[in-house]
């Protein structure tokens, strides 16, 4: 079948819309699903910094939702017709994914960035018929149809407008599984939520909907102005004595703290900012080395790494829209939608800190 894509051919060269043919039809496991809507997250965009690591030309989009329209062996679980959000990919059988924790899958990298599974490899092709990147995160939905491996999908109520519940399956996944997941925060606890991006944002309407007393710091007054709406104490990102004023904010210091620029500095400030045996958690990937200051460590405080929010897609994913629904995770007012046909006036919003979390919506009309 033919249809159309968003194809990133260079590193930093623009989106193309381009027409581009799947080869084969879903097989044992899989599922084919017309995209509604997919969200623009700062992973897709760090393709450009890999380093060449992720192989181009690729069609990209990792958080999409939609409905399915084909299956490989039938299942019970997804048939055809059903609305899902689809999230990322694991390999389902080492240690890691029978654990339930796929986020730390032994094959995460590979099937998410760098490659895909060695089987999709001739799956894409472009106009030419030369062949496409495997799948990007199990999914390439920056395209009206995406094949995909039934297990990186999440059913959902038809009812919902399913094209704006794709940042569902990363970003916000992200920012609220720290919250909820990692952390455990609830009633009483303090979070200091470093950044207030998409993944920030839905980490601090988590922390609000856990009953936690958060602070918010970004650099940018109208993201300070939005976690304020949704119920954190706003500082900026300079404000002298940083951590001593969130200290006194959270009576001695916060628990918690989510970091999610990945910056040296703000790491060490948000450590400071925390009260004996607090943990910091990292989302981003560290580009330079981190210099810790003295005593940033002590007592107790510690420091790591949270991928995808510690998350199962199958049980956050419904939790956060059953707390979406109740009015206590309102996701859908930091979406900003655009025809698939402006990608890259998307990328530039999303780069100038214009809007929180894109989401593009494909045009129909394949074949």
């Amino acid at each position: 079948m033919r249809f159309q894509a968003a194809v990133l051919r260079s590193y930093a060269g623009p989106f193309a819309v381009e027409e581009v043919s799947l080869r084969t039809e879903p097989a044992d496991g899989e599922i084919l699903v017309e995209i509604a809507g997919c969200g623009m997250c700062r992973t897709d965009l760090a393709v450009r910094r890999s380093a060449g690591r992720s192989p181009l030309p690729a069609v990209l989009g990792h958080e999409g939702a939609g409905v399915v329209v084909r299956t490989g062996a039938p299942d019970a679980a997804i048939g055809v017709g059903d609305h899902v959000v689809l999230s990322f990919d694991s390999c389902g059988h080492c240690r890691s994914c029978r654990g339930a924790a796929p986020a730390y899958c032994d094959s995460f990298a590979s099937l998410n960035l760098f490659g895909g599974r060695e089987e999709d490899a001739p799956r894409l092709t472009d106009a030419r018929g030369e062949a496409l990147a495997p799948r990007w995160f199990g999914q390439s939905s920056f395209a009206e149809y995406a094949l995909v491996p039934a297990r990186n999908a999440v059913r959902v109520d038809p009812a919902l407008p399913i094209e704006l519940l794709g940042p569902l399956g990363c970003g916000f996944l992200s920012g609220a599984g720290a919250v909820l997941n990692a952390f455990g925060a609830g009633p009483g606890d303090t979070v200091a939520v470093f950044g207030a991006g998409a993944v920030g944002l839905a980490a601090v309407m988590a922390a609000g909907a856990a009953g936690a007393l958060t602070v918010a710091v970004d650099r940018h007054p109208q993201r300070l102005a939005l976690a304020e709406r949704f119920g954190a104490i706003p500082l900026p990102a300079g404000t002298a004595g940083l951590p001593e004023r969130i200290r006194r904010l959270t009576d001695g210091g916060a628990q918690y703290a989510l970091d999610t620029p990945a910056s040296p500095p703000l790491v060490n400030d948000a450590l400071r900012a925390l009260r004996p045996t607090g943990s910091l958690g990292l989302v981003a990937r560290l580009h330079t080395a981190l210099p810790l200051a003295p005593g940033t460590l002590d007592r107790g405080r510690g420091i790591r790494h949270i991928c995808e929010g510690d998350a199962v897609p199958g049980l956050l994913i419904p939790r956060l829209i059953r707390l979406w629904r109740a009015g206590r995770f309102p996701f859908d007012q930091l979406v900003r939608t655009y025809p698939l046909a402006d990608i890259n006036e998307a990328e530039r919003d999303c780069d100038a800190g214009r809007v929180v979390k894109p989401v593009l919506l494909p045009e129909r009309g394949s074949r």
